[in-house]
């Protein structure tokens, strides 16, 4: 079956703006992430009553319910208390609540990772807390981290294709849109299809290079 050229050729624009909302969303949602991420870490060693505990229902909640569900939570749900958000920032608030329960986990694992010996050595000779954490903890626990922080990202990327239901103009959106309009199927999902791999790939490669640059000090060959 030949493929249409000038139905791809007309909305291959219409995909650019698509592509651009949706990487935009998924940045948004990895830099959202991140920083929760972290600051969930810095809130389980804090002296806070109940702090750790709070981490810790945040991360089984946001881990163990759909993301779709979530979404309607926000979209849905919030309108009945009086709050009332686009669904763009739904989308950010939804991604992001997801994607900073698996950072914190992951950073956790990256900070356990850090022998107490080399703690208690940078104490020895001197190192205050801060110094401690900048050239000793923070080096090993984000090398040790990387390869599950860059996972967790192309994971936030490909659930981008979730927030459609929602009424974000993302590219799965346009995609059904454009089947239900011109029954253009093969069309549409190819389009989609190169839209994700030109998302996805050069992030995947680049995030490669950097945990390579982390964990060895040198380009891979």
């Amino acid at each position: 079956m030949a493929l249409d050229a000038p139905f791809i050729a007309r909305h291959l624009p219409d995909f650019g703006r698509a592509f651009l909302l949706t990487l935009g969303l998924g940045v948004a949602a990895i830099g959202g992430s991140l920083v929760v991420g972290l600051l969930g870490n810095g809130l389980r060693h804090v002296p806070i009553p109940g702090a750790r505990f709070l981490v810790r229902s945040y991360v089984e909640v946001a881990r163990n319910t759909p993301l779709l569900v979530q979404l309607f939570f926000l979209y849905f749900g919030l309108p009945a208390l009086g709050i009332r958000w686009s669904g763009l920032t739904c989308a950010v608030v939804g991604l992001t609540f997801l994607g900073g329960s698996y950072m914190i986990e992951t950073f956790r694992s990256g900070f356990d990772a850090v022998k107490k010996e080399q703690i208690e050595a940078g104490l020895s000779i001197g190192l205050s807390r801060f110094q401690l954490v900048r050239y000793v903890i923070l080096p090993q626990a984000l090398a040790t981290a990387l390869p599950g922080v860059a996972a967790n990202c192309i994971f936030l990327l490909k659930e981008t294709s979730i927030v459609g239901i929602i009424a974000v103009p993302d590219l799965m959106h346009l995609t059904q849109g454009l089947i239900g309009l011109y029954y253009k199927t093969y069309e549409s999902l190819l389009l989609l299809t190169l839209a994700y791999l030109l998302m996805i790939v050069p992030a995947s490669w680049a995030l490669f290079r950097l945990e390579r640059r982390l964990r060895y000090g040198h380009r891979p060959a």
